[in-house]
């Protein structure tokens, strides 16, 4: 199965946003993939963390959802939406940050909210994604019947999610083949850590995982990592972007992936 991770510099507006990220769907599409997965926030980056509130949506209603149905039908694509502000019903002051699955059909096939919050400081620059986001409860899984007849297990997951093994755990617990992982991530974290866990997710689950991020500097002057990739079983990086945005597309074989299965059995042989 093809697969395209989107990378993006998102700004401040949803419409500009929206319409970036239709074309490079469309190139997706163009380039065969069957499965494109957007990077978190593809479809705002504000200037404060508060400017999510208004742009909330409720299940099934907004500009942003109806966006990523008409993509997936028009194009025929599977779309995962990177994560887009989903409300909180009786909190004013919160969002869930929600992942979106579509089908080519436009039918929404699964939602994750992030279960895990980020919150950095180190002196210079300080996040507290809590201030405005209320944590999701539970992993999700979904299928994907892919074109060759192969019925793929999707693991969902956002970024800061990415430092938490045990989800990935429980992913991998639930028949995951594949970890996505949209993300934001800072310049400094990700330079630190990025590949590291993302590497360290495919190794120790033997699952493909791939992971579309935010890259290069934003128009509210926040500065992201990049380094998309999607990385096989055994955690080798098969395909990469450093900045900017663009595509990323990888064939990701199942036949490589019972081979690592067969090979290291390591998930049946869990104890704790």
């Amino acid at each position: 199965m093809k697969i395209a991770a989107v990378q993006m510099v998102s700004g401040v507006s949803r419409e500009a946003n929206l319409a970036r990220a239709r074309a490079l769907l469309a190139e997706a599409a163009a380039g065969g993939a069957e499965l494109a997965v957007l990077p978190e926030y593809f479809c705002l980056m504000g200037h404060r963390d508060g400017d999510k509130l208004p742009l909330a949506e409720t299940p099934g209603e907004g500009p942003v959802q109806r966006f990523l149905a008409d993509a997936a039908r028009e194009l025929g694509l599977w779309i995962v939406g990177g994560t887009l502000p989903m409300r909180v019903e009786g909190d004013a002051q919160h969002v869930f940050n929600t992942s979106l699955a579509f089908s080519p059909q436009g039918e929404c096939a699964a939602r994750y909210d992030k279960i895990h919050l980020f919150c950095f400081d180190n002196g210079r620059e300080r996040y507290d994604e809590a201030r405005v986001i209320a944590p999701g409860a539970r992993p999700v899984v979904f299928e994907l019947p892919s074109r060759d007849g192969h019925r793929w297990r999707v693991g969902m997951s956002v970024c800061y999610d990415l430092r938490f093994p045990e989800l990935y755990r429980a992913l991998a617990g639930q028949g995951a083949d594949l970890l996505l992982v949209p993300a934001a991530f800072t310049h400094t974290t990700g330079s630190a850590h990025w590949e590291l866990l993302l590497r360290a997710r495919a190794v120790e689950n033997l699952c493909w995982v791939a992971a579309p991020a935010q890259g290069g500097t934003h128009e509210n002057g926040r500065r992201t990592w990049g380094q998309t990739l999607v990385a096989d079983p055994w955690g080798q990086v098969v395909a990469q972007r450093a900045e900017g945005e663009g595509v990323v597309l990888a064939d990701l074989d199942i036949v490589r992936l019972a081979q690592c299965r067969t090979q290291l059995p390591a998930l049946g042989h869990r104890v704790l």
